[in-house]
């Protein structure tokens, strides 16, 4: 069977990166307009909005449905799905297929979630009903920190953009199965029992070789809700539908249209990264500031999710990352100095999208949500901040400022963008399989 590529600009690295900072530079602009809303004479009406049921009661738990529960139950659940296509796809037929490819960002991504715990643990210790938050500040936001990569333009190597965004797939991952694990409420067997059954039966079409995303489609539809029903966050559902979806392999090539995998998530792409992540974040981010009181802003709860983003994180991933490279264990990544390393180490600490989710998860008294959304946002903007203020002013690696002076000198020579002599490579072109 013949396979035409899907029609993509550039190569498939930078327009992957250059579309998920664009998505992360939109997610901060919603969160923005959420929090000045929240605090301006509007405030109320954002409240009553999020709040107006809306219908049907699709489970008791649950009662009426809201567009906040429509956001952050039904939205987001398609979010996963694309957050679990994404996975399948890194460790089936990319960056994550191989065991050594694997190794140093799954060492970082394992302790970026591991001290951040415990650093909120210690933090709280003295509130055991705190307990409860432990996961929020475990994971990283790849959308808003891709976005701060790329204000940076050509300063960040590459290869640091790169692993980024492998170990924030990673972190999806262990996010995913702490949800599953941790924030489930009592179970209802034969809601749970239906689940497994779909979730088995679209297996079964996979090895079948039905590749109808319709088909598929409507068994993710069915495997929602009957997540919903049976106590296991609805979003799961979306994770275990991604799992299903047939995948052709392209080793080398831009991805082949014959993939259902590949075409579903270059259609939810779009969708996803410029509707439902932002709609989620003006959501959930509006926090009314003016009326937290100063013991509130400062609450053992906020302070550890914040500690837990900005300290956490860069102890957990640069530590892990020192001793693989230093031990042997794992490569350095190439074209990149330790101080830029550390540098997106403490961008890992923008838990923004995911820690929004966990909190809500976490907490039912309304004041410690208030108090986690603070934490969460406190820690995200101070390590976005720091992380893209050390980048800008760190030293570029040899190698990296050797390879932006040779573009410069063709782009000046023959007018070529970026230094790319491949057609393939430039602005507009498409590249077959």
């Amino acid at each position: 069977m013949s396979q035409t590529a899907l029609p993509r600009p550039r190569s498939v690295v930078r327009a992957f990166l250059e579309s998920e900072a664009a998505g992360g530079i939109v997610l901060m602009v919603a969160a923005a307009l959420a929090l000045i809303i929240a605090n301006s004479e509007l405030g109320d009406t954002y409240r009553a909005w999020l709040n107006v049921e809306t219908g049907p009661v699709l489970t008791e738990k649950l009662g009426p449905m809201t567009p906040l529960l429509w956001i952050n139950d039904g939205l987001m659940a398609i979010f996963f799905l694309y957050v679990g296509l994404e996975i399948k796809r890194e460790f089936v037929d990319g960056r994550l297929s191989t065991w050594p490819q694997r190794r140093l960002p799954a060492v970082a991504a394992l302790a970026g979630m591991a001290v951040p715990a415990i650093v909120y643990l210690a933090v709280t210790s003295g509130n055991p009903e705190l307990t409860r938050g432990w996961a929020i500040p475990a994971a990283t936001d790849i959308a808003f920190a891709i976005g701060v990569l790329a204000l940076l333009g050509k300063r960040a190597p590459t290869s640091l953009k790169l692993f980024l965004v492998t170990v924030a797939i990673i972190d999806d991952m262990g996010a995913v199965t702490i949800i599953a694990l941790f924030y489930t409420a009592s179970l209802k067997m034969p809601a749970l029992a239906a689940a497994a059954g779909i979730f088995i039966a679209l297996m079964m079409l996979n090895r079948m070789g039905v590749r109808s995303l319709w088909i598929y489609a409507i068994g993710f539809a069915l495997l929602w809700y009957a997540t919903l029903l049976s106590g296991v966050h609805a979003t799961i559902a979306g994770v275990l539908a991604a799992f299903a979806i047939p995948i052709v392999r392209t080793p080398g090539a831009p991805d082949s249209a014959v993939s259902p995998l590949h075409r579903l998530e270059h259609a939810l792409h779009s969708p996803v990264a410029f509707f439902i992540v932002p709609l989620f974040g003006f959501a959930n981010a509006g926090v009314a500031i003016s009326v937290l009181t100063m013991e509130q802003i400062f609450s053992p709860l906020t302070l550890g999710i914040a500690a837990g983003l900005f300290i956490g994180k860069q102890v957990g991933i640069f530590g892990a990352i020192l001793m693989a490279v230093k031990s042997g264990f794992a490569a350095k990544p190439r074209g990149a100095t330790w101080l830029q390393i550390y540098a997106v180490a403490i961008l890992c600490g923008i838990g923004f999208t995911m820690s929004l989710f966990i909190g809500g998860l976490a907490f039912y008294n309304p004041v410690l949500v208030e108090e986690a959304k603070i934490g969460i946002l406190g820690g995200s903007i101070l390590s976005a901040l720091v992380g893209y203020t050390i980048l800008r002013i760190a030293p570029l690696h040899p190698g990296h400022a050797a390879e932006l002076a040779q573009q410069e000198a063709e782009l000046d020579a023959d007018g070529d963008i970026d230094g790319l002599d491949d057609p393939d490579e430039r602005p507009g072109a498409t590249k077959g399989v």
